[in-house]
């Protein structure tokens, strides 16, 4: 009998992504409210939140009993997501097993030959209406070849998949089950005290960006929540789970900006006071240049925004669709509006080599954003990009997928020297930003210093690569000097 449906997170860790704080994983929130519409039962159980390793989650499936465990991953969490669903079999004999995400949706072939003793099925694209489906067809024992949206390993061991399942064209029908949300373990380390969402106020991308999965995922079709549902939701978290930050998940939140701005206006006529973490694009933060203001009142915080190289050539190659020239005004426009800005830089390609990362930390430091992070390519199999990588991966093992760790090895570098090179460039970015700490704005004050000592003591940086050293001594006198506690 298919009634308890356990959704669990991988205990994978990795990056510097993990200094920012803990959030939910806003997919299982959908699913499950899909699945209890439906009539199961499912619970949520974030195991990397909770630091919890495979015996002490084995424990936890034990005492839950639940008749299926489903999972998801991205490329770099799928060994530990693989390892979990094999638990998972160990420990709940006749146990039904099925894995998400992005890396699953592409790799359904090998994931279900290499690891076909663990998993049952994947589910391919969106879940909230494909999960309920498969779980009512195992539930009658049917034939889940019928069920769109899955691949599965027949008797036989044959892998199949099913037709894909068309996107869902109403997202404001989608009811989240955000009360099956364990609020405590969740926050916002640069704002303590308070809890952290993450939202999806749109899904899909429009770009071509040749190093991402997003674009390849989504089709390149992009569909959106009515502003009215968005602002909805946020006032629900904001009063009955307390939550004070919320992220909204999208690639693009602002591509229709009609619909951004009513949203804007929405959440500043009610007054909803809810901090947003947000990415969007170079050229929407310019064409907002008159309403970035409106951004700030309506409680935008934190504005990330994918510069990813400092060299027009490489901003070609990669598809951007931006100049160099716009990336840099962008960030300007950010902190003119007192809002934290954050980019990133992918480092390692092939002809890189100690001078272009160099000209790129010097630019970046041009730059100026709040927070800067260098990230190595991963060569997701599934991008566009793969096939000009592949001559040049040194790693098959896909927790090194993470954008950390050397999976690409340039051609003039060693990968040693190519990690070296990546972590000075954070030491001399931040070390160069801590100067800056007199001329900073006391909120973009405060969320750094609590940004640069999680980075220092806290994150992969430190675990895995040495971090990047502790504060030099005429830091530590400023601070002092400011009433700062270091």
């Amino acid at each position: 009998m298919i009634q308890r449906v356990a959704l669990v997170t991988p205990p994978y860790h990795s990056g510097v992504v993990e200094t920012a704080g803990s959030w939910p994983n806003v997919a299982f929130a959908y699913i499950a409210g899909a699945l209890r519409d439906a009539g199961f039962d499912p619970i949520i159980y974030d195991a990397m939140t909770m630091n919890h390793d495979l015996d002490r989650i084995a424990v936890e499936l034990e005492h839950a009993k639940p008749d299926v465990v489903l999972t998801t991953s991205y490329t770099a969490s799928f060994p530990k997501a693989a390892a979990l669903l094999r638990r998972a079999k160990e420990t709940l004999p006749g146990v039904v097993t099925g894995i998400g995400g992005v890396h699953a949706h592409f790799m359904y072939d090998e994931v279900l030959t290499r690891d076909g003793d663990a998993i049952d099925f994947v589910l391919r694209g969106e879940g909230e209406r494909t999960a309920p489906e498969l779980m009512s067809c195992l539930r009658s024992g049917d034939d889940p070849g019928k069920v769109n949206g899955i691949a599965f390993r027949d008797s036989d061991g044959v892998v199949h998949a099913t037709p894909a399942r068309p996107f869902i064209d109403d997202l404001d029908a989608l009811v989240p089950a955000w009360d099956l949300i364990d609020w405590d373990i969740y926050s916002f380390y640069p704002i303590p005290d308070t809890k952290l969402a993450v939202m999806s106020s749109s899904r899909g991308c429009d770009q071509q960006c040749s190093f991402c999965s997003q674009q390849v995922f989504w089709q390149r079709t992009w569909r959106a929540r009515s502003p009215e549902s968005v602002v909805a939701e946020m006032e629900m978290l904001r009063d009955r789970f307390g939550v004070g930050v919320v992220m909204f998940s999208d690639e693009t939140p602002t591509l229709d900006p009609d619909r951004w701005y009513a949203i804007l206006d929405m959440l500043v006529e009610r007054e909803v006071g809810t901090h947003i973490l947000m990415e969007t694009r170079v050229d929407d933060v310019l064409r907002d240049e008159a309403r970035l203001a409106r951004y700030r009142e309506a409680g935008v915080r934190h504005i990330y925004v994918g510069v990813e190289r400092t060299d027009q050539a490489t901003l070609d190659m990669f598809k951007k669709n931006t100049q160099v020239s716009q990336g840099k005004r962008a960030l300007e426009l950010i902190d003119e509006h007192d809002i934290i800005s954050e980019t990133s830089l992918v480092l390692g390609l092939p002809d890189d080599t100690p001078e272009t990362i160099e000209s790129t930390l010097e630019l970046a430091t041009h730059y100026n954003p709040d927070l800067a992070f260098f990230l190595t390519i991963a060569p997701w199999p599934y991008a566009d990009m793969y096939k000009d990588l592949e001559p040049y991966i040194v790693s098959r093992d896909y927790e090194d997928y993470n954008l950390v760790a050397p999976v690409v090895k340039p051609k003039n570098m060693t990968t040693d020297e190519l990690m070296e090179t990546v972590i000075d460039c954070y030491r001399r970015f931040y070390m160069g930003k801590l100067r800056q700490i007199p001329t900073m704005s006391k909120l973009k004050r405060d969320y750094f210093i609590i940004t640069m000592k999680l980075l220092m003591e806290n994150s992969y940086l430190r675990k895995h690569m040495g971090g990047l050293g502790s504060m030099p001594a005429e830091v530590n006198a400023l601070l002092a000097k400011l009433g700062i506690a270091n």
